[in-house]
């Protein structure tokens, strides 16, 4: 957001200021303080103004400079009404240089799961792509997506929603208490780098926010589903402000998401390139992997597709 305009927003955000005031606190001409507040009204910031001057009432955009207002973390915002996806867009920036920066959009045309899955990205959505640049070894760039899912989660219960974690980083709503679920969230991590550093890495989010449910599969819920429509621009804020969090105690990851997993005590069935894990899922390492039960003793696996078992 343009510095100027946010000085404004923070200038008149407590109650009404005058235009001479803010044009005096910030040294510009009260024109310029106008030809601002013009702008901020059509970007979808709520203000009014009167013989006591201007003040901020409401911010009900969902945009760059929304989302950026307020945002207590150090993201930039690339927001697009429509794209194809929002992980193409954050390549295309992570290749150019960019870092923090957090690809926005209302809806995707082109979207796609892990494995190449199609993802449903109508309008109302939470369609988000994390650009980062973290200096770390590859082998720990998974707790990024873990951090991701947490995240997502509590952003989720923020809003009213029982989210969980199903592994590795599904973010999903119990149904019953058997394991059963329907997903709510999606994450797709893309990554460049070397043996020993990451040249990029791009965490893609989805949420299935203010959505129809039957707009979506049957295995699918919704937050205006479960409890109702969301504040999408304090959504993602509150979801930035986590992952923000995370990645700077990245010690912290692995036990936020054993608090919000759903998968750990299930029985469950594990699909690997080659075969498939049957057992119970009892842990998680400090990457991230699932520790399973088997009749045959532990295993450990660092990926694979995971489906929740009904007891025998």
């Amino acid at each position: 957001m343009n510095e100027t305009r946010r000085a404004i927003l923070e200038a008149i955000a407590d109650g009404p200021v005058s235009g001479p005031d803010v044009a005096e606190s910030l040294g510009i001409s009260r024109a310029a303080v106008w030809k601002q507040i013009d702008g901020l009204r059509e970007a979808g910031f709520e203000i009014e103004g009167g013989s006591t001057g201007y003040e901020l009432t409401g911010v009900a955009a969902y945009n760059a400079p929304a989302v950026e207002f307020g945002l207590e973390a150090p993201f930039s915002i690339d927001y697009h009404q429509s794209i194809g996806s929002t992980n193409d867009r954050a390549r295309e920036l992570a290749t150019d240089g960019a870092s923090d920066v957090g690809v926005l959009a209302d809806e995707q045309t082109g979207s796609r799961g892990r494995l190449k899955r199609e993802w449903t990205s109508p309008s109302g959505g939470v369609w988000l792509s994390i650009v980062l640049r973290p200096e770390v070894a590859p082998a720990r760039a998974s707790l990024y997506t873990l951090a991701a899912a947490v995240a997502t989660a509590r952003a989720a219960r923020e809003a009213g929603v029982d989210a969980r974690i199903k592994w590795p980083n599904d973010v999903v709503v119990p149904v019953d208490d058997e394991g059963g679920y329907r997903k709510l969230a999606g994450i797709l991590t893309e990554m460049e780098g070397e043996t020993d550093r990451i040249a990029w890495l791009v965490v893609g989010i989805g949420v299935n926010a203010n959505v129809d449910a039957g707009a979506l599969p049957a295995e699918a819920t919704s937050i205006r589903a479960e409890a109702g429509d969301v504040d999408r621009r304090a959504f993602v804020q509150r979801l930035l402000e986590e992952f923000d969090d995370l990645r700077t105690d990245l010690e912290a990851v692995v036990p936020a998401w054993r608090e919000l997993a759903l998968t750990l005590g299930q029985r469950v069935r594990v699909e690997r390139p080659t075969d498939e894990l049957v057992g119970e899922a009892v842990d998680v390492t400090d990457s991230g992997a699932l520790v399973v039960e088997t009749d045959d003793g532990r295993e450990t696996v660092s990926a694979g597709d995971c489906e929740h078992l009904r007891p025998t």
